[in-house]
């Protein structure tokens, strides 16, 4: 009994802190979002000889990969807690756990779409020597709305994962607490 009250602290203290660590990267990612698309390469730092162009390696190319980098981590600590959830023997069907998994789902859709936006346009943002390009030899910039667009697929993955985490939590939580009223027999 001591053992299992002493647990529900645990995740009770854990639980906050994992969505602390959630928000935080997700933050950051959000701002390197931003950082990169003011610091992204422009059409006047674009040279032309003959055919053949060149483009300098950009900032945004350090912000591109903090920002994959950061919301990685965020959704690696939102699986922690949501896998966790799965595992436990307590939390096995429900609406909560319906609603779970339909949130993890939505969190890695837009994972994946902001990891190809951003993994391509950070690619553009590395230096195009003449004749080499981004691809086909060709220079390549990225379009204005990249960024900005990744930065809110950023807060929704972010958002999508965090409302998980939390069901995941606080079914959890209830489930053990519903089972300690139940065994002192209130």
């Amino acid at each position: 009994m001591e053992r299992e009250q002493q647990q529900d602290r645990h995740r009770r203290c854990l639980v906050p802190l994992l969505s602390f660590a959630l928000v935080s990267l997700g933050a950051v990612s959000f701002i390197s979002c931003i950082a990169a698309e003011v610091n992204r390469s422009k059409i006047e730092e674009m040279k032309l000889d003959g055919k053949l162009c060149y483009l300098p390696r950009s900032g945004a190319l350090k912000y591109g990969i903090a920002a994959l980098a950061c919301l990685a981590g965020a959704q690696a600590i939102g699986c922690i807690v949501i896998c966790g959830s799965f595992c436990s023997l307590e939390t096995r069907r429900g609406i909560s756990n319906a609603i779970k998994i339909l949130l993890f789902v939505l969190s890695w859709i837009s994972f994946g779409g902001v990891a190809m936006l951003l993994g391509t346009a950070t690619s553009m943002n590395r230096e195009q020597p003449y004749g080499e390009g981004w691809l086909d030899g060709e220079c390549y910039l990225v379009k204005k709305p990249v960024y900005d667009a990744s930065a809110v697929l950023i807060l929704f993955s972010v958002a999508s994962m965090l409302s998980a985490a939390i069901v995941a939590a606080s079914g959890l939580l209830s489930k053990r607490k519903q089972q300690r009223i139940h065994r002192r027999g209130g």
